[in-house]
């Protein structure tokens, strides 16, 4: 008689695709990433307008996103991926860091922000805690965002109580609450997304806030649930 031992099963590696104008860049990050055992790079493109197409084809988990680049930038090409595949992960790598660029890529769709600076180990991580839904940012991009957020409060404290919303309207704003993109709302909520971006117009002139940020923002100080 003979004793069977169960083995864990092995995960799956996490499916990365790089996007970036540069190809000696693209050829060194697969050079590193090839060295992580749980990551598999399995593809390439050097424009927004290739990064479209390889998702199409390819479907990876991570996606590497430049945003600087020729025919179509980063910050268009996030928005159009996230919005036809919600499940892809975009993560940006880039040298830019200011306030326009970080916001614009943010609230395109991109799950994290990272500059070219960033070690290899830490690349390796934040590609894994896009994979599992977070939200990795390094720290001065973190502190951006923050900023950002304090420099909203003042407005949505002066509008708790000053707000009738719809139920309907109540449930989109809470789903902005939690990150959620308008696609994902959608799915969410079985809308059209030209429904969810009504509502999403009819919450910030009832609100007086201006953006999807000051939104979300709003629904987490004062708990819409």
């Amino acid at each position: 008689m003979s004793l069977q031992q169960d083995v864990p099963p092995v995960a799956e590696p996490i499916t990365v695709a790089l996007v970036d104008d540069q190809r000696l860049l693209r050829e060194g990050l697969r050079t590193l990433l090839e060295l992580q055992p749980d990551v598999r790079v399995i593809g390439e493109a050097s424009d927004g307008i290739e990064a479209e197409a390889l998702v199409a084809r390819l479907q990876p988990r991570v996606m590497l996103m430049d945003l600087r680049m020729p025919r179509r930038d980063g910050v268009e090409a996030t928005q159009r991926i996230t919005s036809r595949w919600p499940g892809v992960r975009i993560l940006v790598l880039t040298t830019y860091d200011d306030d326009q660029l970080v916001f614009a890529a943010l609230d395109a769709g991109a799950a994290g922000y990272l500059l070219k600076d960033v070690g290899s180990d830490a690349l390796a991580d934040a590609i894994r805690a896009a994979s599992r839904g977070e939200a990795p940012l390094q720290p001065r991009i973190a502190g951006k965002v923050l900023r950002r957020l304090r420099s909203h409060r003042g407005n949505a404290a002066r509008l708790q109580n000053a707000v009738d919303l719809t139920a309907r309207e109540t449930e989109v704003l809470r789903l902005l609450g939690t990150g959620a993109t308008n696609r994902e709302i959608a799915e969410r909520l079985v809308l059209t997304d030209g429904t969810v971006k009504n509502y999403i117009s009819a919450i910030l002139s009832k609100t007086g806030l201006h953006d999807r940020t000051q939104a979300a923002l709003y629904a987490v100080q004062h708990g819409v649930s």
